[in-house]
């Protein structure tokens, strides 16, 4: 992979965490208007509705050089990515709505750092559901991440002073923890944006029957929050989604995982400038740890793959 080619997917890729660090501030800002299941509902259907003319294009200029078999094919393969589709956004769903909620009690900052915990936390389930491997570093990564998690969730080192937006929080990453395993099981066997417009489709589809059934919508609400709802809907949701697909095209997963990390810094940025919030000291160096422990997994990782490639490259005797 050239340098300029690695150089423009870091390019496309940091653009990716900044709209997606940013978007904890909309949707921070959107629960002044309307309620937590109204704008998730919203929000991801938007998504849905962006990423569905893509599909359709996609999917209609293909069929044109199909063969009869390869249209059967696509028939079984369309099949697979609807049902996974439909599972990964149950999953989806779930952490949407719990992060959501999460903003009635917590700060942008606090919710984005305690989201990210998803990456400590999915080494744990690989052990317990996939029986995979985890290296020692992991290890040192994912117990320095919960160091970080209880310096930025418990005041004073008290138990007791855990408030119920980090509670949700800590819910919403375990759901997107699951969600995350679930896509690289599998993403694979499906056109990825096909697999991510089913997948908001039905997060925003039973997002929206929460709605109806537990909040009571108002048009001029809706219109009120209207900009945060298409920040967070067409540029979180389409938008990003899309950028991090060409992005991790030109650039190496390792590296990509690495850049978009950087989403939790721009939410507490973005907070802090707008929406004027302030973390505490002790919030802060819950924040500085968790950074440094998602840092050094990543480098580790970077560092793993290149010794590889390297004694791939080895002459053999």
């Amino acid at each position: 992979m050239g340098g300029q080619t690695q150089l423009k997917g870091i390019l496309i890729l940091l653009l990716t965490a900044v709209i997606w660090g940013s978007s904890f501030v909309s949707q921070s800002v959107g629960l002044n208007s309307v309620d937590a299941f109204t704008f998730m509902a919203i929000r991801t259907l938007l998504g849905a509705f962006f990423l569905l003319p893509f599909v359709t294009i996609r999917s209609c200029s293909a069929r044109k050089s199909f063969t009869k078999e390869q249209f059967s094919q696509q028939k079984i393969i369309n099949k697979k990515t609807i049902k996974y589709g439909i599972i990964i956004g149950l999953f989806l769903c779930a952490a949407t709505n719990f992060q959501q909620f999460a903003f009635y009690y917590s700060s942008s900052g606090k919710i984005a750092f305690i989201t990210a915990s998803y990456m400590f936390m999915v080494p744990i389930v690989s052990i317990i559901f996939l029986k995979k491997r985890i290296s020692l570093i992991t290890w040192f990564c994912v117990v320095t991440g919960f160091v970080g998690l209880y310096f930025l969730s418990f005041k004073s080192g008290n138990i007791e002073a855990l408030n119920k937006g980090d509670l949700l929080t800590f819910f919403c990453s375990i759901f997107f923890c699951v969600q995350i395993l679930l896509i690289e099981r599998f993403s694979p066997k499906c056109d990825g944006i096909k697999l991510s417009c089913i997948e908001f489709f039905t997060a925003g589809t039973i997002s929206a029957i929460l709605m109806f059934i537990f909040e009571k919508p108002e048009w001029a609400n809706i219109k009120t929050a209207a900009p945060a709802l298409l920040y967070s809907g067409i540029l979180s949701c389409g938008i990003a989604y899309t950028l991090q697909i060409i992005g991790q095209k030109y650039c190496e997963a390792t590296i990509a995982s690495l850049i978009m990390c950087m989403e939790s810094i721009i939410a507490v940025l973005s907070g802090a400038i707008i929406l004027h919030e302030r973390l505490t000291i002790r919030e802060i160096t819950g924040c500085i740890i968790m950074f440094s422990a998602i840092l050094i997994s990543q480098i580790s990782d970077i560092i793993k793959i290149r010794k590889i490639k390297g004694t791939d490259k080895r002459p053999s005797f």
